[in-house]
């Protein structure tokens, strides 16, 4: 069996659960570092397994142009390639090659796309997808889909469930190996194309299902309402992961709906342009009002940065340009969100994860506008 889950115990619609995979077992609510290229930035596998990291991400579309993935098949596969022993979850890199709107051009057999490097043409198919990720070797893989862009017509989104659809089948008919395949519910904004989507997609029996084509640019509160209508209409007994979501509050808030891994780049992505999470919002540490200021990153953050170093030296690091304080940040971004789905498990373990989303919206809802303005990215 490539991938076994279980539930421990639930908090109203959140689940406290168990991932059994070929390389390890990965509690959930769990966050994945995202490790586009195969390498989370600026971090060791090493340093991320002390950081509390249990799986992460890699993008079939990137390590398909650079390195190739027969290098990495001749490697021995990914996991060795990258030294990291634990679960990996390569996406399809379906919105990667969807991204690039103006290079790609969609056929009956899939999606010809322009290379990003060179310029080179490439098709991508869904059984094409399937094949790259079985050469990489992960222990979960994504379908090939269309993500339509925030906002898009209903014509446009129409055609992209069909396509979705079609797409899963052929995924499924072409699996060779035993990695976990799953489907991805889209249709934007519309309700009934979601649910369209998701019927169709749990009538095919994938051994577990994401949620694509948000945090695309629509409001908060519409991503909330398309959880609310998606995540019912999905099996309870197989894992749900809601795809490139990242922020501390709509982890929570996807939770609380019954959504049990998230991947994003955020937290190393912020870290490299100055930016801090905090339980407030987040700080920029570029700002001039850090410069005299001794104090830590975050007072009371027990990560490596916090105990060390203070915002007045970090201030330094990010405006001489040092790697390192690039490295620090993304190192205390990725423990904040590592520790955060570890307090989230053990809220629900408590059943009070209602309590946990309370004094998160109360303690960063008077004071997040002013700090993600200062830290935006």
């Amino acid at each position: 069996m490539a991938l076994r889950f279980e539930i421990l115990k639930q908090d109203g619609a959140a689940r406290l659960g168990r991932l059994y995979t070929p390389h390890g077992v990965v509690d959930t609510p769990v966050f994945m570092p995202v490790g586009t290229q195969g390498t989370v930035k600026a971090m060791t596998p090493e340093e991320l397994r002390a950081l509390g990291a249990q799986m992460i991400l890699a993008n079939t579309y990137h390590l398909y142009l650079r390195p190739g993935t027969e290098i990495i098949r001749e490697a021995g596969g990914l996991h060795r390639f990258m030294h990291w022993d634990g679960p990996i979850l390569t996406d399809s890199g379906g919105y990667q090659v969807f991204s690039l709107a103006p290079l790609r051009r969609l056929t009956a057999e899939g999606v010809i796309f322009r290379s990003h490097l060179d310029g080179s043409e490439h098709l991508f198919t869904p059984e094409k997808v399937v094949a790259l990720q079985e050469a990489l070797g992960s222990d979960i893989a994504m379908v090939l889909d269309e993500c339509p862009p925030y906002p898009a017509s209903r014509e446009e989104v129409t055609a992209a469930v069909a396509r979705t659809t079609a797409w899963a089948e052929r995924s499924l008919a072409a699996q060779s190996a035993a990695q976990a395949l799953f489907g991805i519910v889209q249709g934007g904004v519309y309700r009934d194309l979601r649910e369209q989507s998701a019927r169709e997609l749990v009538a095919l029996d994938f051994p577990g299902y994401a949620i694509g084509g948000l945090s695309v640019g629509e409001p908060k509160e519409l991503m909330y309402q398309v959880l609310d209508w998606t995540v019912p209409l999905l099996p309870p007994e197989k894992p749900r992961y809601l795809m490139g979501v990242g922020h501390p509050d709509d982890i929570i808030e996807a939770v609380a709906r019954g959504v049990d891994m998230f991947d994003c780049v955020l937290p190393t992505r912020l870290g490299r342009h100055g930016g801090a999470l905090t339980p407030f919002g987040r700080l920029n540490i570029r700002n001039a009002c850090y410069a005299r200021d001794f104090g830590p990153l975050v007072p009371g953050c027990d990560c490596y940065a916090c105990q060390n170093y203070s915002r007045a030296y970090l201030h330094h690091l990010v405006r001489a340009g040092e790697i390192l304080g690039l490295r620090l940040l993304t190192t205390h971004n990725l423990h904040f969100l590592l520790k955060l789905t570890a307090e989230i498990r053990a809220a629900i373990a408590r059943g009070e994860l209602g309590l946990l989303r309370a004094r998160w919206r109360e303690r960063c809802g008077g004071n997040r506008t002013v700090l993600e303005a200062e830290g935006d990215t």
